[in-house]
């Protein structure tokens, strides 16, 4: 999309919206968010403890939305100002500036850490030492961590076209793209590669495997389907990365739904009407998503039943829920980080971290998790029974 279509798209979007007018009209990290008041912390009874294992500081990410990658004891982080470090258990094991502004998360294994740019530029390094691998480039600004793995760096452009590069080299293997509305949302929302295929949400609301071998698609499903009589109405956009467990893959849309799938075949396993931008975890037991009014809920897994619905949260920008054994956890647009117990979704814990928001996914880790909020604090943090 045109950047001056987006700018026509994000001011019709704060009219609706309520007085928001900059490109980031729905996301409620956004300093040019619209203000509604957040629910007040409520008090509760702990029944486990959030521990901070370990924390660092990398460098701020201001607008965009630098998700950490977690590889073993490894943890490889990025800030807007081009640093990029590895940390093993909090240990700094080396730092670089890449010499550029850096729009996208980091994607990372063994081998290599990778990163985008506003100018499309894919840039890879080695994962041992940090050392400069390869430059590739995409067709617009990358605003995704790219998914490495398999031999690939996977890049989502802001285009909504995918690239798939050789990790070794660099060289292009495949380009996926598919024609898209005249308006959508512009998000940080990448792509999980998973054995032979990948998924992929764009505007419209369609969700996409893609053959990992050839860029070829696999199948297609809508989760969301655009209603309304104008354009803006009609915006229901994928604006999360999709989940995967052994079988299914679920995903969810802005004005769209919560949708369970098989694997295999693209076929529907169940929908509930929800709407989220900031996505959904799944677990052996439920399908967890934070929804746009600052709700978590839970939906049964195999048939989409409603389990519980926690509201004490409204308002405050929550981030993507991450599943952890008997707990949910989200972060906040004011920097706290809430668990809730998986059975009924109580409050179990809450801890602060340094006041900005926590707009980049929590990412899991063998014995916990990490986050890395707006101010570009990293924090390794673990539940423990009180």
């Amino acid at each position: 999309m045109a950047p001056a279509l987006r700018i026509v798209l994000a001011a019709a979007l704060a009219a609706q919206l309520g007085g928001c007018s900059t490109l980031n009209a729905l996301n409620p990290f956004s300093s040019s968010a619209p203000r509604v008041k957040p629910a007040p912390l409520t008090n509760f009874q702990p029944s486990v403890g959030i521990k901070t294992q370990w924390q660092v500081s990398t460098g701020k990410s201001d607008e965009f939305t630098l998700t950490p990658a977690v590889v073993g004891d490894s943890v490889y982080a990025a800030s807007k100002s081009g640093m990029l470090a590895r940390y093993d258990n909090g240990r700094e094991v080396w730092r670089t500036n890449v010499g550029q502004i850096i729009s996208g998360g980091v994607g990372a294994d063994k081998q290599v850490v990778a990163v985008g740019t506003p100018k499309g530029e894919v840039l890879a390094f080695d994962s041992a030492d940090g050392k400069p691998k390869w430059q590739a480039r995409a067709s617009s600004e990358v605003l995704a961590a790219p998914a490495v793995g398999q031999g690939l760096v996977i890049v989502r452009s802001g285009d909504s076209r995918v690239f798939a590069f050789e990790q070794a080299d660099g060289k292009r293997k495949w380009v996926y793209q598919r024609t898209v509305p005249a308006l959508s949302v512009r998000t940080n929302a990448g792509v999980l590669l998973s054995g032979p295929g990948i998924l992929a949400g764009f505007p419209g609301g369609r969700l996409v495997a893609i053959a990992t071998a050839n860029g070829a698609a696999l199948w297609e499903f809508s989760v969301a389907q655009p209603k309304g009589a104008t354009e803006l109405e009609r915006v229901a956009d994928i604006t999360s990365t999709p989940v995967l467990d052994v079988r299914n893959a679920c995903a969810v849309a802005f004005q769209g739904r919560a949708t369970c799938l098989d694997i295999s075949n693209g076929s529907s396993l169940w929908s509930r009407e929800v709407s989220s931008t900031a996505g959904l975890d799944i677990d052996s037991r439920a399908v967890y998503v934070s929804d746009d009014n600052g709700s978590v809920l839970a939906f049964d897994r195999f048939t989409g039943a409603s389990l519980w619905k926690q509201t004490a949260l409204a308002h405050r920008g929550l981030s993507r829920p991450i599943a952890l054994g008997s707990y949910i956890v989200v972060g906040d647009a004011e920097g706290y980080i809430h668990a809730l117990r998986r059975d009924d979704g109580a409050l179990a814990a809450r801890i602060s971290t340094d006041g900005s928001p926590i707009a980049a996914d929590p990412q899991a880790t063998e014995n916990g998790f990490v986050i890395q909020t707006r101010n570009g604090s990293i924090y390794s943090l673990t539940l423990e029974k009180q």
